[in-house]
Order: C-alpha cells, then structure tokens, then sequence
C-alpha cells in the first residue's frame, strides 16, 4: 500500500463514519477499485485510522467531556449493550464482516428508513437525554455491528425514537463513538496487528506481548501514522457539516445515498468484481 492509498482510505473514513451512510460500504468499494483489499495492512489501517476520527470528536466537544460525571455515567450506561452483546456474539459479528452481500444489503434497507425517519418521528424535540434514554441508544447501535447498519444510523434514530431532536441524538451518538470506537479498535489492533489472544493480554503473558510487536514494519508505522492524521482532519469537517446539514434538511438525501451505494456494491458483485474483505 503506498502513502496516497492510506491517504484516500483515511479521507473516506474521517466522511463516512459519523454520517449515517456506513463507512463500511465505503471502504469495501475504495480498497477494491485500487486493488488493496487483499493486503493484510488494509484491514489494519481501516480499523486503527478510527483512532483519529475518534479523537475528532473530543477536541470539538472537548468542553462536554469536561462538563460533568453524569455524562459520563451515561455514556457508560449506553456503552454498556454493546460491550455484552458484542462478546456475546463476536463470532457471528466477525462472520457478518466477511459478506459483502449483507453490507450491501443493510445499505438499501437503512437507506429507505432514513427516507422516512423525519416523517416517523416529526414530534421528536426533547433536548435532554435521561438514562433510560441512553440505555435505549445504546441498544440501536448494537444494530450497526451488522455491516452497513452504519453505528451513526443506528444510535441517532435510536435517540429520536425516544423523542429526542436530531441535534442532540447525533451529538450524543459523536460522543457514545468514543468509548465504542476506541474499545473495537483497540480490540482489532490487539488481534488483528498483534496476532495475540485475549487471554494472552488478561494473563499478561509479557514474552508474547513484546514478540507481537517485533511483527510491525516501520513502513506500516507510517501509513498508520499519516492515516490518522487525515482522519482527524476530515472528520472534524464532517461532523461540523453533518450538524448543520441534518439540522436543516433532515435524513431523505442520506437514504437516497445509502440506497445507490448499496445497488452498486450489489452490480459490482453480480459483475465479478472481486470485493473481498
């Protein structure tokens, strides 16, 4: 992978994951058409690149981080369906990421909820979230570990189905990315880049910890390193246009998207475009 793939890989990333249009979808489609797909370093860039995006989120709301406990106590609340349910069913989650079919699929039908969500939830105006609120949040984005869900969708419609304004859902969904990005990646990167097993960090097993890292290439340091940096860049300037735009004019046009995206991905597999993950 050269530095301008892991560049173009990350500017997807830091538009697509805090807008509901699944960056899933999106990495699939970019790392096939520049033929990278296959490489072992672009599964890890797309997982480890979420560290930039995430820290997006804290410097523009860094003054809600440090607002009160009780935020944090909800966002621990809303945290908490994932961490169970991801456990839980971790082998089935990582079977799902496998098939692009389903994440093709879950674009089409989350695209055509968001062209009625508005409609469905017009009265939805509270700008408080309690914690049976946040709980309930927490639950929706549990959807979106199935591929092309989008984690965004998912936990915002979930806030505006227990009658809070889009605004303050889709901040509230920045915020649970946090703590829910940060613990898959690291997860990821444990596994995935490491090549070491849970148990071997719970019993610290410190001979394997430090062979693991004798495993990561300089070069690869680099695109991870320069992939961050532009995933922290783009995504602050997408979560600055997302706000204003749902604000606006609401989902339809992100349901439109996801639908199009979704057909294509589903052509270029009927076409024998090979679009392995």
């Amino acid at each position: 992978m050269s530095v301008w793939q892991a560049i173009i890989l990350a500017i997807i990333e830091g538009l697509t994951e805090f807008l509901p249009i699944s960056s899933t979808g999106h990495m699939i489609i970019a790392s096939a058409l520049m033929g990278i797909n296959e490489l072992p370093i672009t599964k890890i860039l797309t997982v480890n690149i979420q560290f930039g995006a995430i820290l997006s989120v804290v410097v523009l709301y860094w003054r809600r981080f440090l607002q009160s406990f009780e935020f944090y106590q909800k966002l621990l609340v809303a945290f908490i369906p994932a961490v169970v349910i991801g456990f839980l069913l971790m082998d089935l989650v990582d079977a799902m990421l496998e098939s692009v079919v389903v994440t093709a699929i879950m674009l089409v039908v989350g695209g055509v909820v968001l062209l009625f969500v508005d409609k469905w939830f017009r009265n939805a105006n509270s700008d408080k979230i309690s914690y049976k609120n946040a709980f309930m949040i927490g639950l929706a984005q549990c959807v979106a570990m199935i591929p092309g869900v989008s984690r965004s969708a998912a936990s915002i419609v979930g806030g505006m189905a227990q009658g809070i304004d889009r605004k303050t859902a889709a901040e509230f969904s920045f915020f649970l990315a946090v703590p829910t990005m940060l613990a898959a990646s690291t997860y990821k990167l444990i596994t995935d880049l490491l090549q070491l097993e849970l148990s071997d960090i719970l019993k610290f097993d410190l001979p394997k910890i430090q062979n693991s890292f004798e495993v990561i290439k300089p070069d690869d340091l680099q695109l991870l390193l320069v992939g961050n940096v532009v995933a922290f860049i783009v995504a602050m300037l997408a979560i600055r246009f997302f706000i204003s735009f749902l604000t606006k004019y609401g989902f339809k046009m992100f349901g439109y998207y996801r639908i199009g995206l979704g057909i294509l991905l589903l052509a270029l597999l009927a076409l024998g475009v090979d679009l392995r993950v």
